[in-house]
């Protein structure tokens, strides 16, 4: 049941995105304030569709039932809570789910703390996550669904990869997503303001504590990752030649160069394409990061293991998101 119960929540999550990509955005282009408003409600019930699913996938591990597929390819009833809880994101389809629920974190994120925003902006900045939300939600259902059932359900499970059976999966997957997914609001930004043809210093304004905050994240995450991918695998120090840590770096760079470019915005209204060009990028390195990690392009012990036609089904997403603007 509880399977059924985190598979609803993405049906239910996937309609929602739809209405919310589209509406508001609409709404937006006519000055109807009732549809701009509707973007604010589609992300809370978005919110709390994926968030029904995140914890249904929870509650399938904490009790072992292996009758859920990824629960018996990555649990085993035996193991400590800790791994058992982190083991929900130490696999493929669970990790995209977290990648589903940050996301939905922080397009609510921005309803509830973007009141200053004109809601126009805030509207349109909202439709764009639901967009993003809809490419990762029909990824997810179509290819890399976490709720798939066995029939007949084995004993016991295979158990967590010796590798992942440590803190540091409980704590650096997560802040490393923080940052990956919350690029995603910069990214929305970026959109919304080339579709409303204006950036200004008041548009830098509002978009510099997201990308301090992602920036932020993605710090605290690579830094998790050093210190676990060091004392862990014992690399002699060179742990940072692993292509996942490379991965993520590289739109850690990005993102810093968008910081610097935004106050520079702020302060002198200047390089404003230069900013813009950035949050595309910074946002697409981080879709990329995660397509490179599954499509067996780079080897690493940490990157996850699957089937590479799963994997390339994701790199038309990321090839929209460096197009389509």
């Amino acid at each position: 049941m509880i399977g059924e119960i985190g598979q609803f929540g993405l049906l239910l999550a996937l309609v929602v995105s739809v209405l919310q990509g589209s509406i508001p955005l609409v709404g937006a282009s006519s000055g109807n304030l009732i549809q701009m408003r509707f973007a604010s409600s589609a992300a809370l019930v978005q919110f709390i569709a994926v968030t029904i699913s995140f914890v249904a996938l929870t509650i399938a591990y904490l009790g072992s039932d292996f009758s859920v597929a990824n629960v018996a390819e990555n649990s085993h009833s035996l193991k400590p809570l800790l791994y058992k809880i982190s083991g929900v994101w130490g696999n493929h389809e669970g990790s995209l789910l977290l990648w589903a629920w940050i996301l939905a974190l922080f397009g609510f994120a921005v309803a509830a703390f973007g009141q200053q925003l004109p809601l126009t902006l805030k509207s349109r900045v909202l439709s764009i996550q639901g967009l993003i939300g809809l490419g990762f939600l029909l990824f997810i259902l179509f290819t890399s669904n976490p709720f798939e059932r066995l029939d007949p359900a084995p004993f016991e499970g295979r158990g967590l990869n010796p590798l992942l059976q440590d803190p540091g999966l409980a704590f650096h997957p997560p802040f490393l997503y923080l940052g990956y997914v919350g690029l995603s609001v910069t990214f929305s930004f970026a959109i919304a303001a080339l579709i409303e043809g204006k950036v200004d210093p008041a548009w830098a304004r509002w978009v510099r504590p997201w990308t301090l905050a992602a920036w932020g994240f993605l710090t605290l995450g690579i830094a998790l990752g050093s210190w676990w991918a060091y004392y862990e695998l014992g690399w002699g120090g060179w742990w940072f030649w692993d292509p996942v840590e490379n991965a993520s770096f590289m739109p850690w760079l990005v993102a810093t160069a968008l910081l610097h470019s935004a106050i520079v915005v702020e302060k002198r209204d200047a390089l404003k394409n230069w900013t813009i060009l950035l949050a595309i990028i910074a946002f697409s390195f981080s879709l990329l990061g995660t397509f490179l990690v599954r499509s067996g392009v780079l080897n690493s012990v940490h990157a996850f293991a699957t089937d590479p036609a799963v994997a390339f089904s994701f790199l038309p997403f990321c090839v929209l998101s460096l197009v389509v603007p």
